[in-house]
């Protein structure tokens, strides 16, 4: 694994956040469309409309990250066919870092690349990772920043009400 010093990853995290919007998106907020740049999914949000979204902002420095992946792993696994879509924004400037990240953590769901930061900016990202979790309805279910095992069920019990919830709308 790749140290990064403090001041690198300070840095890093600085020139992503630098310009904050002119305020946080928040839980019932509707999600404004944005691009999801070099997606390996849908090229813009709305293409995912009608689905339960999980989009994770990410960073290959940060640690809490790591214990995030395996996670959304196993949640792609399990309620994908289910209608999740879980997307990772990685906002590292060089995709050689997110690479090689991503060459020891694998991503089993859908990735987009965010290198100069815009998208985290619009959205309020004030840590990493910084996950939204959306509802099929387009609204916003949960911000969620950081990641700590213990923090496992509670998510995932939020991911099946927000899929029960997305079967229930006719």
């Amino acid at each position: 694994m790749k140290a990064w010093s403090p001041i690198a990853a300070s840095t890093a995290l600085f020139v992503c956040l630098a310009a904050p919007p002119a305020h946080a998106l928040d839980v019932g907020q509707s999600v404004p469309d944005f691009d999801l740049p070099g997606a390996t999914v849908a090229p813009r949000l709305t293409a995912l409309k009608g689905k339960v979204v999980y989009v994770d902002f990410w960073a290959s420095w940060c640690g809490p990250c790591r214990q995030s992946f395996p996670w959304m792993n196993d949640m792609h696994q399990k309620y994908g066919a289910q209608g999740l879509q879980i997307v990772a924004v990685n906002v590292d400037a060089k995709r050689g870092d997110a690479d090689q990240f991503l060459n020891e953590v694998p991503a089993r769901f859908a990735l987009a690349f965010d290198p100069k930061g815009d998208v985290a900016r619009r959205v309020g990202v004030k840590a990493m990772p910084t996950a939204l979790l959306i509802g099929a309805d387009g609204k916003i279910v949960r911000v969620h920043q950081g990641f700590r095992e213990q923090d496992r069920a509670e998510l995932e019990a939020l991911l099946v009400a927000a899929l029960s919830s997305a079967k229930a709308q006719p």
